[in-house]
């Protein structure tokens, strides 16, 4: 049984590979059209043959051309979510968001260099960005203030969030001649600070209300 049991997990294990495999062979099809001759020009029939695939198979795997330009996107707020919602107990959010973007830099590669042109080279999907980083703002400033204590919504939490979401934006979209470690560094001192301010203001907000 236990053998049994076991084949099924290899199975499983081995069909979700050959699905990742299969999704990654897409992605880097698609962007590697894409900083050729353009997100708009680039059709999904021309990723399939890159990717060598099936149209059909592309369709299975996203429902459409510009989920594909957002593969690398989502996957990095997937796991910036989780990273944030899973952390230690007691572990402040700002110490999970620095572990993430070293992990995060540690393994961008020229797939991260092709969206980051992708995008500045196409308007609406830098609109379409803008919108998703809005609700991945709204989130991170759910997750601060419950971490610091603060009223869901209020405006602490959305200031330090939006930073956030500014320092990981200039960090990974501008690194030129950057040192990342130490741009990270600085970063995380500030947006630190401006949590620890913010605590302190609520305390003094609380004092003076008793």
């Amino acid at each position: 049984m236990l053998d049994v049991m076991h084949r099924v997990t290899d199975g499983a294990g081995l069909r979700e590979r050959g699905k990742a495999k299969r999704r990654a062979a897409i992605t880097r099809a698609a962007f590697e059209l894409f900083a050729e001759q353009g997100f708009d020009a680039t059709t999904v029939a021309e990723i399939a043959a890159a990717a060598e695939v099936s149209p059909r198979t592309v369709t299975l795997y996203f429902r459409s051309k510009q989920d594909i330009a957002f593969a690398t996107f989502d996957s990095s707020v997937e796991a910036l979510t989780e990273a944030l919602r899973s952390r230690a107990p007691g572990l402040p959010a700002v110490h999970a968001l620095e572990s993430w973007l070293r992990e995060e830099l540690a393994c961008h590669d020229d797939l991260d260099e092709m969206g980051v042109r992708m995008f500045e080279a196409n308007p609406e999907l830098r609109a379409v960005k803008t919108a998703r980083m809005a609700a991945v703002i709204e989130e991170g400033a759910s997750i601060l203030a419950e971490d610091t204590g603060q009223r869901p919504g209020s405006l602490g939490p959305r200031l330090a969030a939006a930073a956030a979401a500014a320092v990981i934006t200039e960090i990974v979209e501008h690194p030129e001649g950057a040192d990342r470690n130490g741009a990270i560094t600085l970063a995380m001192a500030f947006l630190r600070g401006g949590v620890d301010a913010m605590i302190a203001s609520e305390n003094e907000k609380q004092a003076a209300g008793t």
